[in-house]
């Protein structure tokens, strides 16, 4: 199976890839939280991702977690209190997914279970809303199928010197209720001054999916283009703008910081 490319055609995976991290796994970063609204970026509260080592069913895992929380004058335009988390198995298959999210007036909590056997993916899957109650979805892949977490655990896996800017890979993405054909693209590397005044090299991955026709994007990966793959920022894009993630401290970097390009002047 093949995926169109704009600059090559990428072959797809047919399933989950075998490796170990190549980054490190006990991570663990802080955001300044900022809101796009009507042509205006105002800061609206704070964002914290980790990695860690868990076990699941009895195995080693790694647990990537996101906390998005917006302030008191973010709620009175869009109320953010989103928590996301996925554990994936030392091999990086994807095991567990769940978010429980708040935003603007709505309430909900997706789950995923993924399971393999014989070359297939299983997936169970879960929305609970406050008036709908709870309601089970399951799919079989032959592909191997990932949420919006382990994307970003995958994206950091990738070779960038094997793709060129504006590559596309087709990955199927677990949202609750459905698997979404999705679109992950090598936006190229870049520069990128964090909210801690550093500037990095940099890889941008971005994430779409389709709706009516139209391909939108879902969120922007910004990770430092050295062996630490530090996601620096995450935009993500919601029903009413954009938030944006940028990172205000770091620790857990195992190896040397060679993406930094300039730090700020010491006092």
């Amino acid at each position: 199976m093949l995926v169109a490319g704009w600059g090559i055609t990428v072959p797809a995976f047919a399933q989950c890839a075998v490796k170990e991290a190549n980054f490190p796994i006990n991570q663990q970063i802080k955001y300044d939280l900022s809101f796009h609204w009507q042509f205006v970026w105002f800061k609206a509260g704070s964002a914290k991702l980790s990695f860690d080592k868990t076990e699941y069913a009895g195995n080693p895992a790694n647990r990537i977690n996101l906390l998005a929380v917006g302030n008191s004058r973010a709620d009175l335009f869009f109320k953010l209190r989103d928590t996301l988390t996925s554990v994936m198995s030392e091999r990086l298959e994807p095991l567990y997914y769940r978010k429980g999210a708040v935003e603007g007036k709505r309430y909900w909590v997706d789950e995923a279970t993924f399971s393999y056997e014989d070359g297939v993916s299983k997936i169970l899957q879960s929305r609970t809303e406050e008036k709908k109650g709870t309601k089970e979805y399951s799919f079989t892949d032959s592909r191997c199928v990932y949420d919006l977490l382990s994307v970003l655990v995958w994206a950091r896996t990738l070779n960038p010197d094997s793709y060129s800017a504006g590559d596309r890979i087709q990955i199927p993405v677990a949202t609750g209720r459905r698997i979404d054909e999705q679109v992950l693209i090598y936006r190229g590397r870049d520069t990128y001054k964090a909210e801690n005044k550093v500037t990095y090299n940099c890889l941008i991955f971005s994430l779409l999916q389709e709706k009516k026709g139209v391909e939108q994007e879902v969120i922007t990966f910004t990770i430092t283009d050295d062996a630490n793959r530090i996601p620096v920022c995450l935009n993500i894009f919601l029903k009413f703008g954009l938030a944006k993630a940028s990172m205000i401290e770091v620790s857990g970097s195992e190896y040397p910081l060679t993406s930094i390009v300039s730090t700020p002047p010491t006092k």
